[in-house]
């Protein structure tokens, strides 16, 4: 249910006495969230949306939001709960910088080994993304790091790395 929107962050506790919660913004730029107008909650797995009447600035990744139909006696509900914007409100990238959704379906080019196949999906894992590549042989993961991404070609759908020695070969043999 949520293909169409990217992960903000999370309830993380209720304050105040007028039902406001604290926000984590799980954002490397989290000053381009400050003015928020509404956001989406998971909730039961279904994306709903909030209005957002105000909102403060707590520390550098953190906001208080005071939400229009939420107060003080429903506040703790939403307490653990994610929040999602849809993926249309990300700032454009360009460049070799790219969201991990982006590269779903590129083609995979290492500068040693050649085509090795395509990115099936981006593994978020603590505290390492890993893309996972589909190959006939089986599936490799590689370290979404900068220094392996050499290149990301958006036009032709490809990304271009350079794997650690001998990774490749660790996950379909030659």
């Amino acid at each position: 249910m949520f293909s169409n929107y990217f992960y903000l962050g999370k309830v993380t506790k209720v304050f105040g006495v007028k039902g406001e919660l604290v926000i984590h913004l799980d954002t490397d730029e989290p000053e381009k969230y400050y003015t928020l107008t509404s956001v989406f909650f998971d909730w039961e797995g279904e994306p709903i949306p909030f209005s957002i009447e105000e909102i403060k600035i707590k520390s550098r990744n953190q906001i208080i939001a005071l939400f229009r139909s939420i107060d003080i006696t429903s506040a703790a509900h939403y307490v653990n709960v994610n929040l999602y914007l849809p993926l249309s409100m990300l700032p454009k990238l360009t460049g070799d910088k790219f969201y991990y959704h982006e590269i779903r379906g590129f083609t995979v080019i290492d500068i040693n080994k050649g085509n090795i196949g395509v990115c099936q999906d981006v593994l978020d894992y603590t505290p390492q993304a890993v893309m996972q590549i589909i190959h006939p042989r089986g599936e490799i993961f590689i370290p979404l790091v900068d220094e392996f991404v050499k290149k990301v070609d958006r036009e032709n759908k490809t990304i271009e790395i350079e794997a650690p020695p001998d990774l490749i070969e660790l996950y379909i043999g030659e």
